[in-house]
């Protein structure tokens, strides 16, 4: 049976990020994590994202970028405590080039992850834990909301989903190359989720939550295999 998420988590949770996330107040405060796994989106971009060969440079297709993304960790930890078989989710606003900041961020946090993991978790995602996500200090400028939540991820071969109740229901596959058994990539890239990206399409996905009505069906998705990890490692 499910866990049934706790009522003061978002809003005590949303406190502490908030202030921590504050422009005039964040810091990074580097510790001892890592993580390997997958990250996949769908974003609002039409055929392909150009923030992936641009490194954020080049503005999205549609000006702007809304997505949602998606982290499967087969292996992680963060200050000796586990985060293998967690799931996280964030809703992403971005209001122009990705590599200028002033991006909106909200976070889903498996429901399954204990206190340390759980805050761990959200040090990694808001920069503040340092090393590869470090640059979030820079990029994101508020974190709308933080929550524990029902995050499932499933990969079935060329296709990956996420549902988060009905907050966030996607689905995307990967485009298909001359080869039907590798897909489209952008291979030895300094985008910095990692150098090799599957270029994949939206099927359905919808974004429902923080007053945001979002679809991306059709739209442009990627997934990348992540091996990310704190200062020094």
């Amino acid at each position: 049976m499910a866990k049934t998420p706790r009522k003061s988590d978002r809003l005590q949770v949303m406190e502490r990020i908030d202030a921590r996330m504050n422009p005039r107040r964040r810091r990074a405060e580097p510790t001892n994590w890592e993580i390997k796994g997958e990250l996949f989106l769908n974003c609002s971009c039409d055929v392909f994202c150009p923030c992936v060969v641009s490194l954020g440079k080049h503005p999205p297709t549609e000006g702007d970028c809304k997505a949602w993304m998606a982290i499967r960790i087969d292996e992680g930890h963060f200050e000796g405590e586990s985060l293998s078989g967690l799931n996280v989710g964030l809703m992403v606003e971005i209001p122009g080039r990705m590599a200028e900041g002033g991006w909106r961020v909200a976070a889903y946090v498996d429901e399954r992850s204990s206190q340390k993991a759980y805050n761990g978790i959200l040090k990694i995602f808001s920069g503040a834990a340092g090393g590869t996500t470090g640059l979030f200090t820079l990029l994101v400028s508020d974190i709308i909301g933080a929550e524990r939540a029902p995050v499932e991820i499933v990969t079935d071969g060329a296709r990956r989903s996420i549902r988060i109740g009905r907050k966030i229901e996607g689905e995307i596959e990967m485009v298909g190359g001359a080869d039907p058994e590798h897909p489209v990539m952008v291979s030895n890239s300094k985008y910095w989720m990692g150098p090799d990206i599957i270029v994949a399409k939206g099927l359905k996905s919808r974004v429902r939550d923080y007053g945001r009505m979002w679809d991306f069906g059709g739209k442009s998705a990627e997934i990348c295999p992540i091996h990310w990890h704190g200062p020094g490692k």
